[in-house]
């Protein structure tokens, strides 16, 4: 008898048991390793499957006995099986690579269309067999146009997607979530014709054990410092920080481990940058959010919550900025949503007149639905990675993410209701910029979400998917 084992879902296993028997009836007992045990029958040689779902992530020993009654034969065979989902673990903010100064490479710009080496498992205090990890990567000192992609080290090939964009003379922000490759490293791709810097901070990580599940949130807004909202009202100074009270506050409970975000520094009076990370601790010498003066720019962030439930954020500028920040889902011990990666691949593109949509840009003040589960099976799926990119931009605008309140049979119909507008942001753009960000969205009740175009023009928008959140 061979057994054999196939994982499509983050906790789950497909068995397959190939017998070889007389015509006869059998016993099948399937011992799954977690306390649980399945009894079947069969008849004669041919393969029987089994599928079971584990309650936590982890490795198990699967056993499977057939016995012949009537002849007095038993075999008996044996399966090791890891889950294929990843639960996360939250790391402080630390550097791993820094082309500038040398950290984690050799002090020396990335050539054009060349790739930088991270290191991810061992470093840090990152352990071996990391699955996936969490990063802030940055790009500075742009000399021409051009993108850069994330994608695990060896065992992978380059996808044709990408994480963030950036023109000539731009420091552009962007977190990503990419799995790691078997050498325990990531790979960051300069696809600009120009020479870069890159910087790469770690924030957490995902292991194929039992840690932190994910839960998904309706993004609320938790702090805007122009109204006075989650902190005292007006400007953040230079150099200077603020707590935010993250448990027990729209809808995230206590005994959270990290906390997901989307940030915003709007009205900044000069060049700098914000960082997030526990309350209590000192600021890292890491950033979040990069900006210019004058400039509004948003980034998804994902930050360990101190032991009072706080974090802090601060304005590395030299002068005042407004700080938005919008909750969008929450990391504990009791979420079992586990990380399953994807892909990646692309979802959407009003670029391309041959895709599903194929309408042309997203229209001023407009939403595009996407139906990302169509098949029932997927009720499981907690929340989307999604990156989402805005381009081809006329003027000053912002994108928004919500899952659809109406089925899509409503979003089909050329009279269907208009949902309510969001007041959340994920991106924001002004004219003639390419703009980047990671988005980690729920597609609700009806499986579907919606993209809004909160501009008064017509932009382009690309999303890529890179995996999903899937509950028991």
């Amino acid at each position: 008898m061979g057994v054999e084992g196939v994982a499509y879902t983050a906790h789950g296993l497909v068995l397959q048991s190939a017998i070889t028997s007389a015509d006869v009836p059998l016993d099948v007992v399937i011992d799954w390793g977690d306390g649980k045990v399945e009894k079947s029958t069969a008849k004669g040689s041919g393969v029987v499957e089994h599928v079971h779902t584990y309650p936590k992530l982890g490795e198990y020993k699967v056993t499977v006995t057939v016995t012949d009654a009537a002849n007095g034969v038993k075999a008996v065979n044996t399966l090791p099986f890891l889950t294929r989902g990843g639960d996360f673990t939250p790391h402080a903010p630390t550097r791993l690579l820094d082309t500038r100064n040398g950290t984690g490479a050799v002090a020396a710009k990335v050539a054009p269309r060349g790739t930088a080496r991270v290191k991810v498992a061992g470093n840090a205090k990152v352990p071996a067999g990391v699955q996936a990890v969490v990063l802030n990567v940055t790009v500075t000192n742009t000399v021409a146009d051009g993108h850069v992609t994330a994608f695990p080290g060896a065992g992978s090939e380059r996808p044709i997607t990408s994480n963030l964009n950036y023109t000539a003379g731009q420091s552009v922000p962007n977190l990503v979530i990419v799995p790691v490759g078997t050498d325990g490293h990531v790979e960051l791709f300069n696809g600009g014709w120009g020479s870069v810097d890159l910087i790469a901070d770690v924030t957490g990580y995902f292991t194929r054990s039992e840690a932190s599940g994910y839960t998904s949130l309706t993004p609320v807004r938790a702090v805007d410092t122009r109204e006075g909202l989650g902190t005292a009202k007006g400007q953040v100074a230079g150099q200077s920080a603020f707590d935010v009270q993250i448990s027990g506050k729209n809808g995230v409970p206590a005994g959270i481990t990290a906390v997901a975000l989307n940030m915003t520094a709007t009205n900044p009076r000069q060049d700098g940058h914000l960082s997030a990370y526990p309350s209590g601790q000192q600021a890292p010498i890491t950033s979040n959010v990069n900006f210019a003066a004058g400039q509004t720019v948003a980034n998804a962030v994902i930050v360990p919550v101190g032991p009072d439930g706080k974090i802090s954020i601060r304005n590395g500028a030299w002068a005042g900025a407004d700080v938005v920040v919008d909750v969008v889902g929450y990391y504990s011990p009791a979420s079992p949503a586990a990380f399953l990666p994807y892909g990646p691949f692309r979802t959407l593109d009003t670029r391309d007149p041959e895709s599903w949509y194929g309408e042309g840009p997203l229209p001023a003040r407009g939403y595009i639905a996407q139906w990302y589960s169509p098949d029932s099976s997927h009720e499981e799926i907690e929340a989307y990675v999604l990156n989402t990119t805005v381009t081809n931009t006329k003027e000053a605008g912002f994108l928004s993410v919500a899952p659809s309140p109406f089925p899509w049979l409503l979003n089909d119909h050329p009279d269907a209701p208009q949902p309510p507008r969001p007041n959340s942001s994920v991106l924001n753009w002004t004219a003639g910029k390419t703009v980047p960000n990671l988005v980690q969205a729920s597609d609700g009740e009806h499986n579907i979400i919606h993209f809004w175009n909160q501009g008064w023009k017509d932009v382009d928008l690309i999303v890529d998917l890179f995996g999903v959140y899937e509950s028991k």
